[in-house]
C-alpha cells in the first residue's frame, strides 16, 4: 500500500470530489442534462497520468468516458470499474451549503454529488494516478468507465456503451461501482459495512386512464381521475408478499449471526421475516425494503381546467420488483389497475444476483477489515438500482463497492438524492486505501 498510495492520492481524492461538484451534469431526466464538462475533466486527470481516455456520445452533451488499464497476465479476466457522472437536481435554498459549491468546510466536503456519486470517482482516478506514478500495474486490465445519465435510464450511457461499443469491456467479467461499503452504525458500537451484492429490478411504469369527457357540474361515471385515482390508491396501499432472494437470505443469515440469533430457517412454514427484522434493530433498514417488491406512484397529471373533466388522466409508479417475480409483478399490475386503466413499462431492468461466497466478495470484505478491524461486513441488496444493470447484459456480475468509513450520526442513505449531501475528508482517505488494496488484490 505504501508504494502505491501517497499523500497525493489522498489530496486528490478530496481535491477531485470538490471539483467534480462544482461542474454542472445535473440530469433532469428525459433526455436534459449534460455530463460534457465532468467527462472532459474526467479524461484529462487520466491522459495526464497517462491513461488514454475514449470519448463516447451518443447524443451531443451526454458525454462518457471509457479507458483500459493493462494488467500484466492477458490471459486473465478483466474488471470494469465504474462510476456515473450525473447527479440529481438540488434546490439551493434548501441546503446548509450551496449544493454545487464543493465547499470543504471543517474538515467535509459538501454537495450534491459528494455521496452519488462523485466522490467515488474522485477516489478511483486518485487511485490509478497513484498507480501510474509508482509504475505498477494490476494483474488483470481493468477498465475503467465514467457514464451519463444513470440518474434516468442510462439510455445516453451505460445502455449505449453496453450496446453499441461492447468491445470496449471485452474480457470483463466483473464490476464494482457504487452505493456499498460504507459503515453503517447499527447501535451499542456494532459498526456494518454492507457490501451490495444484489439490486432489486426497476419497474417504472406509465398508467393512463381513459374516460369520458364532459362539465364539471355533470354526473360522470366515466370519469378519468376518478379512475385513476382509485387505481393509484391501491396500486400504493398494496401489500406486496415476502419473496426472499439469495443475496437477501445471506444478509439475514449474517445480521443474525452478528447479533447472537439462531440461523434462521426460512423455508419453515411458520418462518416470519418480519418478527426477525424486529429482532435486529437499526440493522434491519439495510434489510427491510428488499424482502418484497414494491410500488410507489410519484406523479400524477389531468386535466386543464377546474370546471372541465378530462378525457384521459396520467400517473407515474416507481416499481421495484426482486429476482424472479416479475411475471407475478406484472399479473398483479394487472389486477390492481383494473379495467378501466392502461399502464406500461417506461423503464426497467433487471434484478441483479451476485455470489457471496466467491473469491471477489472475500477481496472486498477483507480490504475494509484490513482497514477498520471492528468492521463487520455483510452482503446485501439495493433498494434501487444502477449501471450494474446495463453491464449486466455482457455478462458482467455486478457489485456494489465505494469504501468509506463514516462516523456515527452521518445518515449516508439519506443523502443519497436528499439536502445536504456531503462526505467527511477522512472518509475519502479511507476510501482510497481500501479501493487500492481491494482493486489490486482483485
Amino acid at each position: 500500500m505504501a508504494e502505491r498510495i501517497d499523500n497525493r492520492a489522498l489530496d486528490e481524492a478530496v481535491a477531485f470530489t470538490s471539483e467534480l461538484i462544482r461542474i454542472d451534469s445535473v440530469n433532469l431526466g428525459n433526455g436534459d442534462g449534460t455530463e460534457r464538462k465532468a467527462a472532459e475533466y474526467v479524461a484529462g486527470k487520466l491522459s495526464d497520468a497517462g491513461i488514454e481516455p475514449v470519448v463516447l456520445e451518443k447524443v451531443r452533451g451526454r458525454t462518457n468516458v471509457v479507458a483500459r488499464i493493462e494488467g500484466t497476465d492477458p490471459s486473465a479476466d478483466a474488471l470494469l470499474v465504474h462510476g456515473h457522472l450525473d447527479v440529481v437536481p438540488a434546490e439551493p435554498a434548501d441546503w446548509t451549503v450551496h449544493p454545487f459549491s464543493g465547499e470543504i468546510r471543517d474538515g467535509v466536503v459538501w454537495g450534491r454529488g459528494a455521496v452519488d456519486m462523485k466522490n467515488a470517482d474522485a477516489m478511483v482516478l486518485a487511485v490509478v494516478r497513484a498507480w501510474a506514478r509508482a509504475g505498477v500495474r494490476p494483474r488483470r486490465d481493468i477498465v475503467l468507465a465514467f457514464t451519463a445519465d444513470e440518474e434516468d435510464t442510462g439510455q445516453y450511457g451505460a445502455d449505449f456503451l453496453a450496446r453499441e461499443h461492447p468491445e470496449l469491456f471485452e474480457g470483463c467479467t466483473e464490476g464494482i461501482s457504487e452505493s456499498g461499503a460504507y459503515t453503517f452504525h447499527a447501535g451499542s458500537g456494532l459498526q456494518l459495512y454492507p457490501i451490495a451484492a444484489g439490486e432489486r429490478g426497476t419497474a417504472w411504469m406509465e398508467l393512463t386512464a381513459n374516460g369520458r369527457a364532459g362539465h364539471g357540474s355533470k354526473v360522470n361515471r366515466a370519469n378519468a381521475v376518478s379512475r385513476l385515482a382509485a387505481a393509484v390508491h391501491r396500486i400504493g396501499e398494496h401489500d406486496w408478499p415476502v419473496r426472499l432472494s439469495k443475496t437477501v437470505r445471506a444478509a439475514l443469515t449474517e445480521l443474525s449471526r452478528i447479533h447472537g440469533l439462531d440461523t434462521p430457517d426460512f423455508d419453515a412454514p411458520d418462518f416470519d421475516v418480519d418478527a426477525l427484522l424486529a429482532k435486529l434493530g437499526p440493522s434491519a433498514k439495510l434489510v427491510e425494503a428488499t424482502v418484497r417488491n414494491s410500488t410507489n406512484p410519484t406523479g400524477l397529471k389531468a386535466g386543464y381546467k377546474i370546471n372541465v373533466i378530462p378525457g384521459t388522466a396520467e400517473a407515474h409508479v416507481d416499481g421495484r420488483m426482486l429476482p424472479g417475480t416479475e411475471e407475478e409483478f406484472t399479473a398483479t399490475m394487472d389486477e390492481l389497475t383494473g379495467p378501466d386503466v392502461d399502464w406500461q413499462f417506461y423503464h426497467r431492468g433487471p434484478a441483479l444476483q451476485a455470489p457471496v461466497d466467491s473469491r471477489t466478495f472475500a477481496v472486498l470484505r477483507e480490504s475494509l477489515e484490513h482497514f477498520d478491524p471492528d468492521a463487520h461486513v455483510i452482503p446485501f441488496c439495493m433498494t434501487g438500482g444502477t449501471d450494474a444493470k446495463q453491464f449486466a447484459e455482457l455478462g458482467i456480475v455486478g457489485y456494489g463497492f465505494t469504501p468509506l468509513r463514516l462516523p456515527e450520526g452521518l445518515n449516508y442513505q439519506a443523502m443519497f438524492h436528499g439536502v445536504d449531501e456531503r462526505v467527511p475528508v477522512d472518509a475519502l482517505h479511507f476510501g482510497v486505501r481500501v479501493m487500492d488494496r481491494a482493486l489490486f488484490a482483485l
